[in-house]
């Protein structure tokens, strides 16, 4: 990525909203963006596990926190007219697909209502902004096929998650063409990214995590879909290009209202049992079995994005291998359960090393 250093000054001293800063994403971003010097804001149901990464790296004294669901119209306004970002970057969102579910309404209003609100706040908004709407690589109808998905592939989604991401890029589209396309203060885009893997991720049914906090106890991980096929990559990876199309936003209005996937291609997707080997490698004892899936509930097995689009308008690629990913998260882990003391410097230097690499 040239001269990817040099384009993130853009964001020093600038103000910088995030809506779902609490989340894992959006505390790593949170982090991120408070070392590139910028003015951290963000907007929070609440923080959704415990532990966090937003608090065990001290994400909550970087930032300044406004705490309510972003389905609250008139908080998020006001919330938005008191902040004056330069920047948002929307990431609060219901993100498991078991919860949706279990409660398909808060799903659709956290997911949907969510992100009109958000665009609503906007068609008031008078000052510059660059707006970055992310939603989810599972925004596409998954039909099971070895081609990765493009960004005019069809959407789609049979569980309420997805379909609710689905929905998020329909009625951004629908904003964008019907207000925004000539609205030149404001210039947005979405962004769908692969599955993301990284330190201080404990949100339930993730693979690594679920993984860890048995490791940890010296216990077995149960695995349910060994042969699933995921784009895994490391959360700084999405989150750089999440961060090169805002910069990109700033300086090009003709990308305005389009959508970017960032994932690695089908060529670096790995099925469970792969991901599950390489993290032996570096946690000895970190041993499985498979058990039957008993859900209810239907998971795709294979999902990889085409990020072509990305890499010739944004020129972002996938810069970490899957063994320095697995390598990073994994010593991450070892940091927070066996010492803790250096964590919040092992973070920077895993940031610094991605910064140095890219």
């Amino acid at each position: 990525m040239k001269n990817f250093k040099k384009k993130l000054k853009i964001y020093k001293n600038k103000k910088i909203l995030i809506t779902g800063h609490t989340g894992f994403k959006g505390s790593w971003l949170s982090f991120w963006l408070n070392s590139l010097g910028a003015k951290v804001y963000g907007i929070s149901e609440s923080i959704p596990t415990t532990p966090s990464f937003f608090k065990v790296c001290g994400v909550d004294k970087l930032s300044k926190n406004y705490f309510f669901n972003i389905s609250n119209k008139l908080k998020v306004e006001k919330t938005i007219l008191e902040i004056k970002p330069d920047f948002i970057f929307h990431l609060a969102a219901q993100s498991l697909v078991s919860k949706s579910y279990l409660n398909p309404d808060k799903t659709w209003e956290t997911n949907l209502i969510g992100t009109k609100n958000i665009l609503e706040a906007l068609l008031n908004y008078k000052r510059k902004c660059s707006v970055v709407i992310v939603t989810s690589d599972k925004c596409y109808k998954n039909v099971e096929t070895h081609r990765p998905y493009t960004e005019e592939d069809t959407l789609g989604g049979d569980d309420p998650y997805s379909a609710s991401k689905a929905g998020a890029e329909i009625l951004f589209n629908s904003y964008f063409l019907s207000f925004f396309k000539n609205k030149k203060n404001i210039n947005l885009a979405t962004a769908r990214a692969g599955n993301v893997i990284g330190g201080g991720d404990w949100a339930q049914d993730r693979l690594i995590p679920d993984c860890i906090k048995l490791w940890s106890k010296n216990k077995r991980a149960l695995i349910r879909s060994p042969k699933a096929t995921r784009p895994w990559q490391h959360v700084l990876e999405a989150l750089s290009g999440y961060l090169l199309l805002g910069y990109n936003l700033n300086k090009n209005r003709k990308i305005s209202g389009e959508s970017f996937n960032f994932g690695p291609d089908l060529r670096k997707s790995f099925n469970v049992i792969k991901i599950l080997q390489l993290s032996q490698k570096y946690w000895i004892n970190g041993k499985w079995i498979i058990k039957k899936n008993t859900k209810k509930f239907k998971e795709a097995k294979l999902l990889s994005l085409n990020s072509k689009k990305s890499r010739r308008v944004l020129n972002w690629k996938i810069k970490i291998s899957i063994n320095e990913v697995i390598e990073l998260v994994i010593l991450w882990y070892q940091e927070y359960y066996f010492n803790r003391k250096e964590l919040v410097k092992l973070t920077k230097k895993q940031l610094n090393f991605f910064e140095n690499l890219i």
